[in-house]
This record gives structure tokens, C-alpha cells and sequence, in this order.
């Protein structure tokens, strides 16, 4: 059976190269006897799989010595209220900006522990762009300002960073972390769930700078504990070990094969370019998000019917395109096009498209 076209927003498609790689381990990994999936997180083998992937990361991303990295469990919602409990500490206030259903999630949990203010927000134009922003709005004596960096249902990301001054700026990467370079120094924490462009679903991701580890809110849960989680190196408790392997694996694929982080935007500006492309000319299709603020990860878009919506999700599926149906919150079509989609997957999908719009146009 031939691999299908896998356009899920998480869990993702992983590079072909690295689950044959993690196929050919799975019973003895580097001849220790045994597979990483039943080894102690405690061992001296296991020990050099996740600094290893710590030293991986730092190195591709560029993070600055004064950083930790926590690998973490709970998906990227458990920071909706870790950031708070850990951050919101001092004058008690946070600033976001709304620009999608994750932000607005991240807005509401920390709305339980704080001062919380929505500075700038999409949600009347079901946001199909980046809110404009008035920088006066922000406050100043915020504990940390708030964004989700790429949009994963509304096919929108931020083409610029707010000014936030010495507040600290909080960003959800989810869905866009090793797509293309980003200057760590530039936040204060960074945070991502693995599903979608880093490893299986179950690994969290944390970057944080070392002078916001400082003291939690009075009763934070042990395991909600930053500074706890850093002091231990990830290791208070059993961590996702093998979510951590398989992104040992994606590091080695991305520094290895794709040849960093440039290279990597580079391929998916192209693969983007592809689509969008097609759905600027299209008689039919139509992109959702507004030009100016189109993510390279998540591309949306519909037919104007419903029931074409439908037929077409039906037939790409048929034709091995799948998990192509939009989120349920807004329907038409999203291709989220990761890191592991090949270039050929969009041709083929764009090819397929137009196909369509033949019969059905």
C-alpha cells in the first residue's frame, strides 16, 4: 500500500527517512538490547537520546545560552494556564492579542489568575487576519504579552512581532517551530506542542529565559512549576520519552537532509507559493485568509458550496489526499503543509484541484 498525502493540522505526517529509521530501532536501539519505548528514562542510554536532543534543538534554533528547554507533557493547551501561574506573578496582568481559537483559549484559561486585557483581536472577521494593533494599548507594567504565532485553523500567522518594550512576549508556536529561523532573544518563552512539526503527539516543547523562572503563584501544581521542571532537567517525572526520540530523529532529519533552517523556509515558501498560487487563479477555490496574513503552514480555503466542500473532501480522500476537511469551527478545507509534506505532495494536490474545478467549475 502506497503512503497517502497526510494535510492533518496534528498529528502530522513525519518524514519518510525517520520512521525507517525509528522502524529499524525499534527492537534494539544502538545495540542496547532494547527499544526506547520500554528503556528507563533513568539509564545512561536514554540520558544521551534527550540531551541529545536538547543540544539538537539549541543548535538549529539558535537558543541563546541563557535559556532553558523543558520537555514537557500536557500539549501545548497545559501552558494556556502554566504561562499565568508561572509569569503573572508580579503586577498580575498579561496583555494578548486574539487571532485565532488558540489565543482565545490562552486568553480565557489565564483570565482564572489575573489582570488579563485583549489588546487587539479578529474575532469579528472570524479571523481571517492578524488583527492591527495599537501599541498604546499595551501595558507596560504587564507581567508578559501574549501571541500565537501561526493560526492552525484560520490559515493566518504574524509577519511582524508586536513592540512590547520590556515586557516579556509569550508566543505559541505550535504549528509553525522549525519552519523557518526565529530569534529566540526576541521572547521571553516559547512553547509548542510536537504533533505537528516535531515529533508524535504526547512532547511539549518549552523555551524559557532563565530570569522568568523566578517564583510561581502560591499553590502551582509541582508539575506546573517551571523553575521545579528546569532544576530537574525534565526528568521530575517519567517525560515522553519516546515523543523525544522521535524529535532527536526530525532534528537530525532537518540538520542533516534539509540542511537547517534556511533551507527549510526556503522549501516551504515554495510549497505555499504552489498552492496559493493555484488559489489566486482559480475559477472555483477560494483562500480564506487574507493575503497579507497567509501562514506557510495551514492554507484554507473553499469552493463557496458546501456541498462541493464535501464532494471534494470525499474525492481527494479517494485520490490519497487525505485529512484535508476544514476544522469543524469553520468547515470548508485547510492542507496544512509541514515540514515532512514533500514538494511533490503539493503539486499532486494542485494538480488534483484543478482537475476538479474542470468537472465541477
Amino acid at each position: 500500500m502506497s503512503r497517502a498525502y497526510n494535510f492533518s493540522a496534528g498529528p502530522s505526517m513525519l518524514p519518510e527517512s525517520v520512521l525507517k529509521k525509528a522502524a529499524a530501532e525499534m527492537l534494539d536501539y544502538e545495540q542496547s538490547g532494547q527499544s526506547v519505548m520500554e528503556m528507563s528514562h533513568r539509564s545512561k542510554v536514554y540520558d544521551g537520546i534527550i540531551k541529545g536532543t536538547e543540544n539538537l534543538l539549541r543548535e538549529i534554533m539558535e537558543i541563546p545560552d541563557n535559556y532553558r528547554v523543558l520537555f514537557l507533557q500536557g500539549g501545548a493547551s497545559s501552558q494556556f494556564a502554566m504561562v499565568p501561574m508561572n509569569l503573572m506573578t508580579k503586577s498580575g496582568k498579561a496583555d494578548y492579542i486574539l487571532s485565532g481559537q488558540f489565543s482565545t483559549k490562552a486568553y480565557q484559561e489565564a483570565q482564572m489568575y489575573g489582570d488579563v486585557l485583549a489588546v487587539a483581536s479578529s474575532k469579528d472577521e472570524n479571523f481571517s487576519r492578524i488583527p492591527a494593533w495599537d501599541e498604546s494599548k499595551f501595558r507596560a507594567d504587564a507581567d508578559y504579552f501574549h501571541i500565537c504565532l501561526n493560526n492552525t485553523i484560520y490559515g493566518t500567522a504574524f509577519g511582524k512581532l508586536p513592540d512590547t518594550g520590556d515586557v516579556p512576549l509569550v508566543a505559541d508556536i505550535s504549528s509553525c517551530i522549525l519552519s523557518k529561523p526565529i530569534d529566540v532573544s526576541k521572547f521571553g518563552l516559547l512553547y509548542a506542542g510536537a504533533q505537528k512539526n516535531m515529533a508524535p503527539a504526547g512532547l511539549t516543547i518549552v523555551i524559557v529565559r532563565e530570569d522568568l523562572l523566578g517564583t510561581p503563584m502560591e499553590k502551582t501544581p509541582s508539575m506546573f512549576n517551571y523553575k521545579l521542571l528546569s532544576d530537574n532537567e525534565s526528568m521530575y517525572n517519567t517525560p515522553p520519552c519516546y515523543s523525544i526520540y522521535v524529535c532527536k530523529l526530525v532534528l537530525e532529519w532537518i540538520k542533516d537532509e534539509i540542511g537547517g533552517l534556511e533551507k527549510m523556509a526556503e522549501r516551504n515558501m515554495k510549497k505555499a507559493s504552489v498552492l496559493y498560487d493555484f488559489l489566486d487563479s482559480s475559477s472555483l477555490f477560494k483562500g480564506c485568509a487574507e493575503t497579507a496574513s497567509r501562514s506557510i503552514m495551514n492554507v484554507t480555503f473553499v469552493t463557496g458550496s458546501d456541498e462541493l466542500d464535501s464532494k471534494f473532501c470525499k474525492e481527494a480522500e479517494a485520490a490519497g489526499f487525505v485529512n484535508l476537511k476544514g476544522h469543524r469551527s469553520v468547515g470548508g478545507m485547510r492542507a496544512s503543509i509541514y515540514n515532512a509534506m514533500p514538494p511533490e505532495g503539493i503539486d499532486k494536490l494542485v494538480a488534483f484541484m484543478k482537475e476538479f474545478e474542470k468537472e465541477n467549475a
